[in-house]
This record gives C-alpha cells, structure tokens and sequence, in this order.
C-alpha cells in the first residue's frame, strides 16, 4: 500500500550529516514516512570551508523545489542550524503560495526542532549577543584558523543523557568540521510567514538554549504569527535521545493537518 502521509524533510544541524539520523530516519520509516535528508554544503569537510549559509540555502531550496514540483506535500523538521537554512530557503514554497499560482504540491508545515527560527536580518549568533552570552563562544566551539569549527565537547553539550555510551560514540562520530562563519550570517528570507508552524522545545538543552528557544518563538509570535509547542525533557539531540518523542510528535502535527 502507497502511504498517503506527506514526505519529510530533514533540514540538518551544523556538524550532521545524513548518517548522523539513522535512528531517526529508521524511526520515522517505520511509521510509514517518506524521509528525505538533503547533505548540507557547509559540512562537506573542505578545509578551509567552501560553502556557506548561502549554499546550504540554495540547495535545500532547489531540493524541496524538485518535490513540489512533482506534487509532493512536504513537512519540514529543522534541527538547530537546519532552523536558519529551512527559514532561508522555503519561502514562496508553501501549499497555499504554490495553490495561488495554480501549482499543486508545497510546504504545509515547519518543525523548528530546537532550531533557529529567526525573522529577516537575523542571525544565530544574535542570540548570543542579545544574552551577553559572547563570553562563552570559545567554552563552546573550537574555531580553526580557516573559521571551521567543531564542539568542543559533543558528549555535553549537543547530545547529554538519554542514551547508551555506544549510541552516543557512533553519533559523535558521525560529525564533521562545520563552517563557522555560517553563525554570523543572516537570513535574508523567512518561510514561517506563510507555512504553519510547530516548535519542539528541548528543557535541558546546552546549545540552544530553552531561554534562547522561547525568544525565538515570541519573536515570531511578536510578528503575528501562530505557533505551536511541545516540550521535551532532553538536550540539543532528540532526535537521538528521544526519538519516540519527536515521532509522536511529527506524527501528531501530521494528523492535524487539513486533508
């Protein structure tokens, strides 16, 4: 039987790569989704970085494009940095955009998973700055000379606890040197302002945190715009260390969506 669910899109995190969803990805095709995850640019380890924000952008945008254009109804799941691409890059996109035009398939809904959801200008380093929170930049992250970065410790800060010392290895190395100087650009588009929005809170969070996560989302519900919440008890990672949860919760959004 052919699933009648929309595709899924998986916007990913700085560092990520496909392989990092496994889990996830497994999960969310054994509830019967269709899974996509585009490779992002920036984490393709050139070294110094040749792609940034811009072409991660671009490439997701041309990815979802190809979809659409064949019908499909997308729901996106941006995790982290995937939040600043998908906001960029999905704009015009939307079912109710794409119907005004006579064009069938589209966006019909966002996940921030985590994620940054900014308005336009805005960047993820902003955050930081908005908090006084610049002092911990170097606590964080491990910039190289050629402005690529790694966490400096992963463990903590981006997975913390909910899973088994061999689930949390094989995910740390999975990751990848990430250009840094993707923090410090803006977005100059935002695709929430036209597609229905969801956003996953992480309590425990050491990346983003849940004090950064709320101000993100009142500054979009600041803007008029409806979102809706859930909160999970876990860090930067759900995806890993409370996976059933971020699939009951996809789930959920899907169920409610106009048929």
């Amino acid at each position: 039987m052919v699933s009648t669910k929309p595709t899924l899109v998986l916007i990913s995190s700085r560092w990520h790569t496909p392989d990092s969803y496994s889990k996830f990805t497994d999960a969310l095709k054994s509830a019967d989704f269709d899974v996509h995850v585009p490779a992002l640019p920036s984490v393709n380890r050139s070294r110094p970085p040749n792609a940034d924000l811009a072409t991660d952008t671009v490439l997701v945008r041309e990815y979802v494009e190809n979809l659409v254009n064949s019908g499909h109804i997308i729901v996106a799941i941006m995790h982290s940095y995937g939040g600043q691409v998908g906001t960029n890059a999905l704009h015009g996109l939307g079912v109710e955009s794409r119907a005004k035009q006579g064009k069938a398939g589209g966006v019909e809904h966002l996940i921030y998973m985590c994620a940054s959801a900014l308005t336009e200008g805005g960047a993820m380093i902003d955050k930081v700055k908005e908090f006084g929170h610049e002092y911990l930049m170097p606590l964080a992250f491990d910039f190289a000379e050629d402005d690529s970065c790694v966490s400096r410790d992963p463990k903590l800060l981006l997975i913390g606890p909910g899973c088994d010392d061999a689930e949390v290895e094989a995910y740390a190395a999975s990751f990848q040197r990430w250009n840094g100087k993707c923090m410090y650009q803006p977005i100059t588009h935002c695709a929430w302002r036209e597609i229905p929005v969801t956003y996953i809170y992480t309590l425990q969070d050491m990346t983003l945190p849940l004090v950064y996560q709320k101000s993100m989302v009142e500054g979009l519900q600041a803007e008029g715009k409806k979102v809706a919440t859930v909160e999970l008890d876990t860090g930067h990672s759900p995806n890993l260390t409370m996976t059933k949860g971020v699939v009951d919760t996809i789930s959920k959004v899907v169920d409610e969506m106009p048929k």
